[in-house]
C-alpha cells in the first residue's frame, strides 16, 4: 500500500460537533474543518476535503468512534463509498503522549487520529456500524440505568421504612413486591392504621395480594406496629409523602393501576 496515494482525515468526535484535520503523508497538516453533527452538514465536509485533492490521491477517514457520537458520520461515509478506519483510542493517545508537550484541544487530538492513520493504515480495522449490535448496546445499557436507579430507589424505600416500621422486614420480606408496595402507599406509617381492624387490613391484602395473603397476616402487622410503639413525628404527613413518591418510582404500574379503579385514568387500548 502505497501512503503517498492517499491523504489522511483524522476526526475529533463529539456530541454536538467534529473537527477535521487533513494531514498529507509526509505528515503535514493541509486543512482543518469543525462542522456540527447533523447529517445534513455532513456533505460540507467532503466539499472540503476535495479541495485538496489531486489527480490519484483517495481520502482516507479515520474516527475513533463508529458506535457512539460518530456513529452517522461513519455510515455516511461508507454509504459515499469513502475508506473509513476505526483507530481506537489507545492507539491516538500514544501517539499524544508521544510528544514532551502534550496538548489537549480538538484540533491536536483529530490530528493525532490522522497520523496514527498514516502509520497503521494497513493494519487499522475497516469501520463497520453495526445496527444491532448498536441497538443492544443501547438496550443493555437502559436496561442498566434502570437497574441502578432501581436499586437507589430500594435502598432509600428500605431507609425510610426503618424509621416508620421498625418490623417492617417482619411482615415484608420483601420490600418491593406487589403487596408490600401496595401496603406501603396506602400506609406509609403507623398512623394511617389507626383506628384498622383485622378485617380491615384483611380485605386490603387480600385485594393487593390476589388472595395470597389474608387474617395471619393482617394479625402479624397490627401486632408488630402495636410493638415497635409511637413513631410519628413532627412533618409527618412529608415524610409519608417520601415514602409513597418512592412507591410509584418503583412501580408506575402500581399507581395508574390505583388511578383506574378511582375511574380517573382509562386504558383505550
Amino acid at each position: 500500500m502505497k501512503r503517498d496515494k492517499y491523504i489522511y482525515i483524522g476526526l475529533d468526535l463529539h456530541k454536538f460537533q467534529h473537527t477535521a484535520v487533513i494531514v498529507d503523508c509526509w505528515f503535514e497538516k493541509l486543512g482543518e474543518m469543525t462542522f456540527q453533527n447533523k447529517p445534513s452538514i455532513f456533505p460540507s465536509l467532503l466539499e472540503y476535503v476535495n479541495r485538496f485533492l489531486t489527480e490519484g490521491l483517495t481520502p482516507v477517514f479515520g474516527l475513533e468512534d463508529v458506535g457512539g457520537y460518530g456513529r452517522d458520520l461513519a455510515l455516511y461515509l461508507l454509504e459515499q463509498g469513502y475508506i473509513v478506519k476505526f483507530v481506537n483510542s489507545s492507539l491516538s493517545n500514544a501517539e499524544r503522549n508521544s510528544y514532551a508537550m502534550t496538548q489537549k484541544h480538538d484540533s491536536w487530538d483529530a490530528q493525532c487520529v490522522a497520523r496514527v492513520l498514516i502509520r497503521d493504515l494497513p493494519y487499522l480495522p475497516e469501520a463497520t456500524p453495526s445496527d444491532i449490535h448498536w441497538i443492544i448496546s443501547q438496550l443493555v445499557g437502559r436496561r442498566n440505568t434502570i437497574v441502578k436507579a432501581q436499586t437507589a430507589l430500594k435502598n432509600q424505600l428500605h431507609m425510610q421504612l426503618n424509621y416508620h416500621f421498625p418490623s417492617y422486614k417482619e411482615f415484608f420480606s420483601e420490600v418491593d413486591g406487589k403487596t408490600a408496595l401496595a401496603f406501603w402507599e396506602s400506609y406509609p406509617s403507623p398512623s394511617h392504621l389507626d383506628g384498622k381492624t383485622v378485617e380491615d387490613l384483611r380485605k386490603f391484602l387480600l385485594e393487593a395480594s390476589s388472595k395470597a395473603c389474608s387474617t395471619k397476616k393482617a394479625e402479624l402487622i397490627l401486632s408488630l406496629v402495636q410493638d415497635d410503639g409511637e413513631v410519628k413525628r413532627e412533618y409527618q404527613t412529608s415524610r409519608d409523602f417520601i415514602i409513597q413518591s418512592m412507591v410509584r418510582d418503583i412501580s408506575p404500574s402500581l399507581h395508574y393501576e390505583k388511578i383506574s379503579q378511582n375511574n380517573l385514568w382509562y386504558d383505550e387500548k
